[in-house]
């Protein structure tokens, strides 16, 4: 009879035991991976909209910054703030949002209210003090993410109270993550800092959405909407038209924006000379609708400001325009396969030493009330405009006689052709297609 082969087996207990002791391990090392979480509530914090929770959360930053850095976690409440708050080196104060929320229940569309759920940050001091300090202020890698903020004693239909910046970043490596800017006065002063990253913000800036200045090393923007979501009553609305910046760049050296838009400002993307300097870089998607002047460039950097993919729209204020250049400017503009439409006066008013080019563009709409106005007005320095579509059958560009250098070629014009040239500098117009002319 042949013989089974006897299987010898560990006892259990010390099986059981090797088991667990690898448990026990891959549990230690996942938690010392895990960064650890601060409660405010734990540092008493109420979140019932009333109580000053000023204290509170700047104790638990602090703790976290004691610790070498974490996460502060504000949970879900309305959270009243009587004073501000300044967010440690490593340290990210966040809410429960995971991507931006948004409130349009102000406007009585029955949507949620920003005190009806997720985390609110309800802020009051320093109202009519546009110079006091920020509400939040970001340091060496610090984050501020998924949180709601929002002004409650702004009023809907009035002239807004000043309050000073809701966010200042500063410091190395600062960043903003899926914020809701609900009504702030000033939105985010990304000035003073290096590579700062704004991402997923939207909401309703009512004097400045995002100033960026004194920036040395590259700032990233991405994915930041402003729209009259808050309010678009007409006393505020209004005031907001003839007042409101969304985009300010000053200083920064390869500047990066993707995927921006602003609706119902004077000034859509302001391009201005600071103490620190001017501003270079890349923008890409970018929008303006129904503002004054959807992009104003005072003046700007010498390496250019490169502008692919945009979309504005002017049809409102005094003298609705989509692009002016001013007379300081001495550096280079350059407009690729961007749309510019809206009943407006002008699509460009263009002035100073520089050099601004379109290329790839499409002008649909100019010259609202049928005064012989040409799409481009160009009164000085150097222009370049290849491969356009001119759909409208009126004045296409006028070179004033300071207009130093002129491109004109490529382009495709509906009706004949109107370039008016009294420019006394070097002008080459070549090879655009025009309609030709009708038979009798």
């Amino acid at each position: 009879m042949k013989q089974i082969p006897r299987i010898t087996l560990n006892p259990p207990g010390r099986r059981t035991f090797a088991v667990l002791a690898l448990c026990s391990l891959l549990a230690t090392s996942l938690t010392a991976a895990t960064p650890d979480v601060w409660s405010v509530r734990d540092f008493g914090a109420k979140g019932d909209g009333k109580t000053d929770d000023t204290a509170a959360f700047q104790k638990a930053l602090d703790a976290a910054a004691q610790a070498g850095g974490g996460t502060v976690s504000a949970g879900r409440g309305n959270f009243f703030f009587a004073g501000h708050l300044s967010v440690p080196v490593g340290v990210a104060l966040e809410g429960i949002w995971k991507s931006v929320p948004a409130h349009n229940g102000l406007r009585d569309r029955g949507l949620p209210k920003p005190t009806d759920d997720g985390t609110t940050f309800l802020v009051t001091e320093n109202a009519g003090q546009e110079d006091g300090a920020p509400f939040i202020t970001l340091t060496h890698n610090s984050t501020l993410r998924g949180v709601v903020i929002y002004y409650p004693e702004q009023k809907t239909d009035d002239v807004p109270v000043p309050y000073p910046w809701a966010v200042a970043m500063r410091g190395k490596n600062p960043a903003v993550l899926s914020v809701e800017l609900l009504n702030p006065y000033n939105g985010i002063d990304a000035s003073a800092n290096e590579r700062h990253l704004i991402r997923d913000v939207h909401g309703q800036p009512l004097r400045r959405g995002v100033l960026v200045d004194g920036i040395y090393d590259i700032g990233r923007i991405e994915n930041v909407h402003f729209n009259p979501w808050w309010s678009h009553k007409p006393k505020l609305f209004q005031w907001q038209m003839e007042n409101g910046e969304a985009f300010l760049f000053g200083r920064s050296d390869w500047q990066y924006v993707f995927n921006t838009f602003c609706f119902g400002y004077k000034v859509g993307y302001r391009f201005l000379q600071t103490k620190a300097g001017l501003c270079n870089g890349n923008f890409l998607g970018i929008g303006a609708d129904d503002c004054y002047t959807a992009l104003v460039v005072d003046n700007c950097a010498p390496m250019g400001l490169l502008i692919s993919n945009g979309e504005f729209v002017s049809f409102h204020g005094p003298d609705p325009t989509m692009v002016s250049v001013g007379t300081n400017n001495h550096g280079s503009v350059r407009f690729v396969n961007c749309a510019f439409w809206g009943p407006c006066n002008q699509i460009a008013r263009l002035a100073g030493r520089g050099t601004t080019g379109f290329s790839d563009c499409i002008f649909v709409q100019w010259d609202r009330k049928k005064e012989g106005r040409h799409a481009l007005q160009v009164e000085s320095g150097t222009v370049i405009v290849r491969g356009c579509e001119f759909q409208e059958n009126k004045p296409q560009i006028e070179l004033g006689e300071n207009v130093r250098r002129a491109v004109i070629s490529d382009n495709v014009i509906n009706g004949p052709a109107r370039i008016a040239n009294r420019s006394k500098g070097s002008v080459k117009i070549a090879n655009n297609a025009e309609d030709a002319p009708k038979t009798p």
